[in-house]
């Protein structure tokens, strides 16, 4: 048995319909009651709320750990989950962490992920992390505006990083998870170029085949937007990474390539795949 945590969300249903229908047997965690693929168990889980897992690992083997933005937040205990994967009889995890975690690791929440890392690797569990950086499904916040006025609003328009596919992220979590060569990896996960949020806006409007304008937000715009959904200091560090990429985050990663053998899927790709969301 596999267990997916986060498995309605961009990364994890990917990753639970490829698990399935490859002949696995798969538990999907999800916070709220979802849709899972035939043959599929499904869970209702708050990670918040560790003890919560304990249903959902009953025989499994091997858990993919996804911590959602409000596991990042004061107060919470993440790192309690892998012990208690560990007392549960889980052998292998897979955590899906964040590539700031090298590139930026004083930061108030990368900290906190380098915590969990660290809990993983002294767990005694066979383990891979995986660090991608930004995904190309945030684009997604744009599909209201898209469909309503055709209109992107960001900040720092012509500042770009190579943004990843996740469902690259999905293919890799799901390697790592069913073959022993990837034990003790780090991967870190990018796409194959350096894109701007004013170009992923002309690769959604190629997609569509309709024009879409640019427009540009301030840092405090955009702040206030992301802190709706996200705790404000995620918001401030990923802000940080879009405002002023460092050489390390603006590097295109080789490891989609090294896990899965072909290059990783560019966001024209990701936008094709997904015009539905923004007509």
């Amino acid at each position: 048995m596999i267990v997916v945590t986060g498995a309605t969300g961009n990364v994890g249903r990917p990753l639970t319909r490829a698990l399935a229908e490859a002949g696995h047997q798969v538990t999907a965690v999800s916070r709220h009651a979802a849709a899972v693929p035939d043959g599929v168990r499904h869970v209702v889980a708050d990670l918040a709320e560790p003890g919560g897992l304990e249903p959902a690992l009953a025989g499994a083997k091997a858990l993919f750990l996804l911590l959602s933005g409000d596991l990042h937040a004061a107060g919470a205990g993440p790192a309690e989950l892998i012990g208690r994967a560990a007392a549960g009889g889980v052998r292998r995890v897979v955590l899906l962490s964040s590539q700031g975690v090298a590139t930026r690791p004083f930061g108030p929440t990368r900290i906190a992920v380098r915590a969990v890392e660290d809990a993983l690797r002294e767990s005694g569990l066979e383990w891979a992390v995986l660090r991608p950086g930004g995904f190309a499904s945030n684009a997604l916040w744009w599909a209201e505006s898209i469909r309503t006025q055709r209109v992107v609003a960001a900040p720092f328009g012509d500042v770009g990083v190579p943004i990843v596919d996740p469902a690259d992220i999905a293919e890799v979590a799901a390697a790592c998870l069913l073959d022993d060569r990837h034990t003790g990896g780090v991967y870190e996960l990018t796409g194959p170029e350096v894109i701007t949020p004013r170009g992923q806006a002309e690769a959604i409007a190629a997609a569509l085949g309709s024009p879409v304008r640019f427009q540009d937000l301030t840092r405090e715009e955009a702040k206030a937007a992301m802190a709706r959904s996200m705790p404000a200091e995620l918001a401030e560090d990923t802000l940080d990474i879009l405002g002023s990429p460092s050489p390390a985050e603006l590097r295109v990663s080789p490891d989609v390539q090294r896990v899965l053998g072909r290059a990783p899927r560019r966001f024209a790709d990701w936008a094709a795949r997904n015009v539905a969301a923004f007509r």
